[in-house]
């Protein structure tokens, strides 16, 4: 089981009061209101949402107990404007412009965009609503389950009450880390958004390692998934270097010293390096589109 915060007073809470829009609650959208509820941090008067498809809508109203709207503006527009406002843009990217140019006349100039749309840039978003209170974040799936890795931006005209509320919102999907400028978030992109991807093929490779030497598959995932986990845990507990802790396990012609030549003579690095920096030019390549 996670263990989650305590909910933060009244005081020390800048959602407090916050209404918070969802233009498009896919799964990231879901994420961020079930972390948001589980937290405490709003109630579910605070949250409106839209979604094109009925059975979608009223699943989350039934689930959550929060509005939901067929239409975009109608969601932006929920807002009181005597109280802090966040208008979550999360839906696909090639729905994004049409998206944002509904919302052009319906947001008022207080209000705060936060997207988490893959590829879109803050000038996109900027030039299409004509409107400077943006933040762009990039969170990862396993903000799913409340253990994501989210880094953000924001414009200048972003103010320090609305950071502390964004600090507040993203945190609700994990861990949280802002970034100074737009090009760190195509970098994250490559490095933690994408990340999941590298581990979960890694597992995969394992496992079938594992299968290959007469474990049962299942056998094998138990073994594989709970070394993976034990392993990050003991990392961060640590705090040592990642090549300190791989000191640490490998003894001179064991079975891990043996492991780890093969792992280099296969270029196992080079080719995850080359991984990386492969997604964080398409990241780029796609901001630009």
């Amino acid at each position: 089981m996670t263990n989650l915060p305590p909910p933060p007073t009244a005081a020390a809470n800048p959602l407090r009061g916050a209404q918070l829009s969802f233009v498009g609650v896919g799964v990231m959208a879901e994420a961020m209101i079930a972390g948001l509820l589980r937290r405490q941090l709003v109630t579910r008067a605070q949250i409106v949402g839209s979604h094109p498809r009925p059975a979608r809508r009223e699943e989350l109203q039934t689930h959550y107990g929060v509005r939901m709207f067929e239409s975009n503006t109608e969601a932006a527009r929920e807002a009181d404007p005597a109280a802090p406002s966040v208008v979550v843009v999360a839906v696909k990217p090639q729905r994004v412009a049409r998206v944002l140019q509904e919302l052009k006349e319906a947001l008022a100039p207080e209000q705060l965009l936060l997207s988490v749309v893959a590829g879109t840039r803050i000038e996109t978003i900027t030039e299409a609503l004509g409107h400077r209170g943006v933040v762009r974040a990039m969170p990862n799936t396993p903000a799913q389950i409340g253990q994501g890795m989210t880094a953000w931006t924001a414009t200048p005209e972003v103010s320090e009450r609305q950071l502390e509320a964004v600090r507040t919102l993203l945190g609700a999907l994990g861990r949280e880390m802002y970034v100074e400028n737009e090009n760190m978030i195509d970098m994250a992109t490559a490095l933690s958004a994408t990340g999941p991807t590298y581990i979960f093929m890694m597992m995969e490779a394992l496992v079938d390692a594992g299968v290959h030497m007469g474990f049962s598959r299942h056998v094998a995932e138990e073994l594989v998934t709970q070394t993976m986990l034990g392993s990050v845990l003991f990392a961060r507990e640590t705090h040592k270097h990642p090549a300190e802790l791989r000191n640490m396990v490998t003894s001179p012609g064991g079975t891990s010293a043996e492991a780890i030549y093969q792992m280099e003579k296969g270029g196992l690095r080079t080719v995850l390096s080359k991984a990386v920096y492969a997604a964080y030019q398409r990241a780029v390549a796609l901001g630009r589109k």
